[in-house]
Order: structure tokens, then C-alpha cells, then sequence
């Protein structure tokens, strides 16, 4: 019976708390909205999460949302929930890169563990262990200031992927200077 209602009627039922409605709204849009999901996070397990965000939400809202395309809505909540997601972990990026430049001025402030010179070889040497590409892309950014969109244009990767290669240098060098710490 809920196939046959029009979304504006499913919403109807859904704001009275009929659960068939809200079944009948996951079974129409959730392979949609995955889709949407998975092509801005580019993981399963993270479009997935999203997704399953965006129904509870949903349910918990139901009786105060005012919407009037539901698919509309949907896709729209879904593309706000992903770009927040983003912006979250570029977030994450940028203070696990606060947290090592802070850590190389403490070093090179304190003359007592290493001067510059010595600091700048344990970087190179850090980043030879990175993958070619991994440490090309984080010298462009870092040391050249290069932005995430001009890197991957000239790779020919996504911006997440940039991010990503970003991120995995961060990493690898909070590592590898971690026996500078004072």
C-alpha cells in the first residue's frame, strides 16, 4: 500500500510517526542518496554512515521538517551532511599540521636539542621515506604553497586524493620527529 502513495503523502504519514512511511522513504531513496554520498566521501563504509545519519535525522525531525520535494530534500540534506563530513577532516588535516609546526618551533626555539640545520635533515630524512608522489605533492603544498585544486590538477587526481597524500605526510612526519619532543 505505502508503494503506491506520492512522496507528499509519504511525508504526511512519516510526520504522524507511521514507521511504514518512513520504511517506504528509506526503500525509495537510500540506493540514491548512497550514490550521492559515496561519490563525495569515495569510501563505502563512510557513505553508508551518512546515509544512515541522514534517516535518523529524519525520524527524530519528522514531526517539525517542513519539506515539500522530498527527494529534493533529501539529496540536498545528503550533499550538506557529506560536505560537512569534508570540511571535518580537512579540519582534522589542518590541526594535526598545527600540532607539527608548533612542535618543530618548539624544537628549533630550544638550541639545547638541535639547531635548524639539524632539524631540516631529520625532515628530508622523514620524507624519503614517503612514496615519491606522496612527498612531491606535500612539497608543493607546504613548501611552495600550492593549493590542494592546482596539485591535483597537475597530478590529475581528486582533491580528496591530494588531501590524502597531504594527510599521510602529516602523519609520517609527526612520526618521524616524534624524538625531537621535548
Amino acid at each position: 500500500m505505502m508503494g503506491r502513495l506520492t512522496d507528499e503523502q509519504l511525508v504526511d504519514f512519516l510526520q504522524q510517526g507511521q514507521k511504514k512511511a518512513f520504511e517506504e522513504v528509506y526503500n525509495r531513496y537510500w540506493y540514491t542518496l548512497y550514490g550521492v554520498a559515496y561519490q563525495s566521501t569515495g569510501t563505502r563504509e563512510e557513505a553508508e554512515e551518512l546515509v544512515h545519519d541522514l534517516f535518523e535525522n529524519l525520524w527524530n525531525r519528522r514531526e517539525s521538517l517542513v519539506i515539500r520535494h522530498l527527494g529534493s530534500y533529501l539529496v540536498v540534506a545528503i550533499k550538506h551532511l557529506a560536505t560537512n563530513y569534508i570540511k571535518s577532516k580537512i579540519t582534522h588535516r589542518k590541526y594535526q599540521e598545527y600540532l607539527i609546526l608548533n612542535e618543530i618551533r618548539q624544537s628549533y626555539s630550544t638550541q639545547e636539542i638541535l639547531d635548524f640545520e639539524d632539524l631540516s635533515e631529520a625532515v628530508e630524512e622523514v620524507m624519503k621515506r614517503l612514496p615519491e608522489r606522496t612527498s612531491e605533492i606535500f612539497r608543493m603544498s607546504r613548501f611552495e604553497n600550492q593549493s590542494v585544486k592546482d596539485i591535483a590538477n597537475r597530478f590529475n587526481l581528486s582533491e580528496k586524493a591530494v588531501e590524502y597524500h597531504i594527510t599521510k605526510s602529516l602523519k609520517v612526519l609527526k612520526e618521524g620527529l616524534q624524538m625531537y619532543d621535548n
